[in-house]
């Protein structure tokens, strides 16, 4: 069966696994872009305009977990963020000044970044690349010491997190794992890092999908919105599941099983791509 764009269609099975894939990999520094780019190749989808939108529209699940957890924290934000507190940064601006980059990038670079970098040898060396700077940091900030927690982060290091965030625009190198990187580089904790990550993505995950739905409506609509709306069930239900327990790992953890698991996954999906198993 095919779509309109000359692609395989999606159906309910394929919703559930890519929800799944979406929900456990969204907010594990770990690419979910690319671990959804890997599904939808073995699943037979292609990279088609209708699939690449369905996989953006599907993280709204996946955001919507987030908020399901963290939004006492917001909502306490949004109330106080014209008359902060003195001396204390409100986590509402630090989301907006963490999300404004890699926004305004991905505004402007979406289409040669969807024509040119979603392909699994791109997501193979990001991946690899990506645990290898992960390791080193991580090793580097055990040295370190504890660092910040988010209120003491501030507004300045805020943007620069943001900044870091931009390299996530490449599938494969991990919006959580650029996020958190950036986050560990300006003296934040690790459960600081982790969690600016999850909330930074709010502003982010909501307008990428809200962008594709208004380009690409088709996606969302007509036989397209029961797999959707799956979909995106399913994703906010594994997130929901995986987080929580994130935090806590971290807590007493560093971050380098998941550098070793990029760097091992990144290897198979070069060795895969060289046999011409992955197109």
């Amino acid at each position: 069966m095919s779509g309109g764009d000359g692609q395989s269609a999606l159906g309910c099975f394929e919703a559930v696994v890519l929800g799944l894939v979406e929900g456990i990999t969204e907010f594990l520094p770990v690419s979910s872009t690319g671990h959804l780019i890997l599904a939808q190749r073995l699943l037979g989808l292609g990279e088609g305009a209708t699939n690449n939108t369905f996989v953006v529209g599907i993280q709204t699940g996946a955001i919507t977990a987030i908020l399901a957890l963290y939004g006492r924290r917001v909502w306490a934000a949004a109330r106080s963020a014209l008359r902060p507190a003195a001396g204390a940064a409100n986590l509402l601006w630090q989301i907006a000044l963490g999300a404004a980059p890699a926004s305004l990038l991905g505004l402007v670079a979406e289409d040669w970044i969807d024509a040119h970098l979603f392909r699994p040898s791109v997501v193979a060396a990001a991946m690899v690349v990506g645990g290898v700077l992960l390791l080193m940091l991580d090793r580097w900030t055990g040295k370190r010491g504890p660092g910040d927690e988010l209120p003491q982060l501030g507004y300045r290091r805020a943007l620069w997190i943001g900044l870091f965030q931009c390299l996530a625009l490449v599938p494969g190198a991990s919006r959580s794992a650029a996020t958190i990187a950036g986050a560990l580089v300006m003296g934040g904790s690790r459960t600081a890092a982790a969690e600016f990550s999850f909330l930074v993505g709010l502003p982010i995950l909501y307008g990428a999908a809200l962008l594709k739905m208004t380009t690409n409506p088709a996606a969302f609509t007509g036989d397209a919105l029961a797999p959707f709306l799956l979909g995106a069930a399913v994703a906010c239900g594994s997130a929901l599941a995986v987080v929580a327990p994130f935090v806590r790992y971290l807590r007493s953890h560093g971050f380098a099983a998941f550098a070793w698991y990029r760097i091992i996954a990144g290897g198979v999906v070069a060795a895969a791509c060289a046999l011409g198993w992955l197109a």
